[in-house]
């Protein structure tokens, strides 16, 4: 048993134990095995995951894993102790490797095949002998009720057995108990042959559920598969290929065109067009080289490449996807806790409801006890929940899933849900709107060519890893702009840099420090100033004391910023731009995005405009880089974190975009608004068909066929609706 001091629970016990479970596959699952465990003296708090297989438990030591194991085995599901715990990575320094993660998401559905599964098994054996009485009735018709008895008990003791085992652990109430009395009462009644029918039905509805619950964990699997398992490792002047997950941080690594790249890192050497589908979902392969950031998972298109490793694989883009959708389907949604709720009271008035139906016309009105039993004892199938409870946590998981595999990553349903109530979203500038870097946005030459004005600044700034300086490097590569050996070069403090470039003095310094050495003319003067309005930052370039060119540089916004910002605005959502830099850059970059500004701000102050905006009635997310904006990101109702890869800083926020996209803030919105959707349609079916097949069953034109193929009916198609939000492709 993995046991470890954490604050995950908010009760006075301070340990937490994880399994895998098999054999679950909808939230009636779960629930029974959360009552039985919180009966064990020493449980805490419980968390069980459909879609993840999981168990989390915590306790206070007293209670071993073998009592665990033993009680959830009583009520028929398979489980193991998890020994590599994502969700225990934060205070485990033994973390697991994505192909560990892999292997633990994987090993309860594609080690072994659904048609292999006990459950289907079951099913097959129960199928092949009701075919075996039909036949047998049909040659010895007295043989025949006998035969149908036998098919029927097949599915039923199993059944039988879990509703009892459950009742003694504190759920008296499950869907098997449901099953099980109207079973055993249509035989009662001499309704045999449907009684059988009816087991088998109900037999191949578990079996679909489980297929459903499969594809979903599969899914999170799948995205962990992604990682190659091995790495070519450069060590000295020779490569030796090695395992992924053995790579440490500051590894060298090759990657080779047509490879999928095997860990985070930072291209040393080469260049190459890398298709980030798998990861980000971009269709649109783009060129990195020498600087960039890659992620593991992704492909190298056309060129080699030297990257330095900057994560280990337990910390990995995909590692922290897949450990963040399990923690999150741990969780459950609003909606979710709402139906479990409901559903307490829904299962014993759908047993009093039958009863009732049963009883009351025989005594009241006289009427035929075999044929109002009968109808109480389809209603009673017509009740089961399972399509009810399980319409939430499918979509939600579903979801969380979808969201994950485009790098959108989301705390638990209740953050999930909690996007769709959004009215303003609060984002931060420097990183989040912008690059968060400078860039050379303007050269303007007096008596010489921009170029080789470029290429004097760049000489002076070779070596230099001053923000400036390698906008203006990076504007020197990108122009073609040969750069010359620069002699005598020096800084001066507070002021710029000088020496000598091709036997000619050169100074590139701020626009103070030049008018310090020389006199600027009206008109440079005047570009000067409209730079500076433009809230760009100036350099002057001076050449043997002659004003030469000046050099505006600025923090651009992000390509798809102002089409993210568009998409908001369009669902009638307030933007805001909360920055701590000066009112004149902030204004620049607001109206260019067309975003209302708010400057010169300190962290309180962001968090107080937050608080502010809640009082004022709105739902606020506030997007930043989860450290500097952390007052304001822990203020607001969601707090997300826009990052990349290792940076991202999801300790504080409830959300993150994984990939740096702005359009990603109204992606997560989108996708909200799809799952509650399909929350609503499935509760809407799942309540519908009962209620449909309740009237025609008590006006006897259904019977216990029909009911059985209502529930399960419903079952299947809340379970495939809400499948298809793994094919979620967003926003375009």
């Amino acid at each position: 048993m993995q046991e470890v001091e954490n604050d995950y629970y908010p009760d006075s016990s301070n340990l937490i134990t994880r399994f895998r479970v098999e054999g679950m596959d909808c939230a009636s699952c779960a629930s029974k095995i959360d009552t039985a465990l919180r009966r064990l003296p020493g449980i805490g708090e419980v968390a069980v995951s459909v879609p993840g297989a999981s168990l989390v438990i915590s306790h206070d030591g007293t209670v071993s894993d073998n009592q665990v194991m033993q009680r959830v085995r009583r009520l028929g599901y398979g489980i193991t102790p998890f020994d590599e715990s994502p969700a225990l990575r934060d205070v485990d320094p033994e973390a697991p490797t994505v192909e560990a993660v892999s292997r633990n998401h994987a090993s309860h559905n594609t080690e072994r095949p659904w048609w292999r599964t006990r459950k289907a098994l079951l099913t097959m054996a129960c199928g092949i002998l009701l075919v075996a009485a039909f036949s047998i009735g049909r040659l010895i018709p007295a043989a025949g009720p006998w035969a149908f008895l036998l098919a029927m008990l097949v599915g039923l003791v199993p059944v039988a057995r879990r509703a009892y085992v459950a009742a003694t652990l504190g759920s008296p109430f499950s869907i098997e108990t449901l099953m099980t009395v109207a079973a055993v009462g249509a035989v009662l009644i001499g309704a045999t042959e449907e009684a059988a029918v009816v087991v088998l039905l109900f037999l191949v509805g578990e079996m679909l559920e489980g297929v459903a619950a499969g594809r979903a964990r599969a899914s999170i699997a799948d995205l962990a598969d992604l990682v190659p398992k091995t790495a070519q490792l450069e060590q000295g002047n020779a490569i030796s290929e090695v395992p992924a997950d053995s790579l440490s941080v500051g590894d060298v690594i090759v990657v080779r065109p047509g490879d999928r790249i095997p860990a985070d890192g930072k291209i040393l050497e080469g260049s190459s067009e890398i298709n980030e589908a798998p990861v980000t979902g971009e269709s649109v392969p783009g060129r990195k080289a020498e600087g960039d950031t890659v992620f593991a998972g992704t492909i190298s298109i056309d060129g080699v490449l030297r990257v330095r490793v900057a994560a280990t694989a337990e910390d990995n883009t995909i590692a922290r996807v897949v450990r963040l959708v399990e923690e999150a389907q741990e969780s459950k949604a609003p909606t979710e806790r709402f139906i479990e709720r409901f559903s307490r009271y829904y299962t014993p008035g759908v047993l009093v409801l039958g009863a009732l139906i049963a009883s009351v016309p025989p005594v009241l009105a006289g009427a035929d006890w075999s044929d109002w039993i009968y109808k109480g004892l389809a209603i009673l199938l017509i009740g089961c929940p399972c399509a009810l409870v399980i319409s939430t946590p499918a979509a939600v998981a579903a979801g969380l899933a979808s969201g994950a595999r485009r790098g959108l990553l989301m705390k638990g349903g209740a953050v999930l849900e909690g996007f769709s109530a959004i009215t303003a979203v609060a984002f931060d500038k420097t990183g989040t709107l912008t690059e968060g870097r400078p860039v050379v946005t303007d050269i303007r030459s007096f008596g010489s060519s921009d170029q080789r004005s470029l290429s004097l600044a760049a000489a002076l700034e070779q070596g230099s890893n001053h923000p400036l300086a390698l906008a203006i490097l990076q504007k020197a590569d990108s122009e073609k702009a040969p750069i010359p050996p620069a002699s005598q070069a020096r800084a001066v403090p507070g002021k710029g840099v000088e020496g000598r470039v091709g036997g000619v003095s050169v100074f590139l310094g701020s626009a103070t420090a030049a008018r310090d050495r020389v006199s600027m003319t009206d008109n440079q003067i005047a570009v000067a100033d409209a730079f500076n309005a433009e809230g760009k930052t100036v350099s002057v370039l001076l050449v043997d004391n002659k004003v030469s060119a000046l050099f505006a540089m600025r923090d651009e916004p992000r390509t798809d910023a102002i089409d993210g910002l568009a998409s908001l605005k369009a669902r009638g959502i307030r933007t805001l731009m909360l920055t701590g830099d000066n009112t004149r850059t902030a204004t620049a970059i607001a109206d260019a995005l067309g975003i209302e500004p708010r400057a010169d701000l300190l962290p309180q102050d962001k968090q107080r405009i937050v608080d502010e905006l809640r009082a004022d009635g709105l739902k606020v997310a506030k997007v930043g880089d989860g450290i500097n904006d952390a007052p304001a990101l822990a203020a607001a109702d969601i707090g997300i974190a826009m990052g990349g890869g290792t940076d991202v800083a999801l300790e504080t926020a409830d959300a993150a975009i994984l990939h740096g996209r702005v359009m990603d803030v109204a992606q997560m919105i989108s996708l909200s608004h799809a799952v509650m959707r399909n929350i609503k349609l499935n509760v809407g079916m799942a309540l519908g068909l009962k209620a449909l097949f309740l009237v025609t069953t008590v006006a006897g034109v259904t019977g216990l066929w029909p009911a059985i193929l209502a529930d399960t009916g419903a079952t299947v198609l809340v379970t495939a609706n809400a499948m298809r939000l793994l094919a979620w492709k967003g926003e375009t």
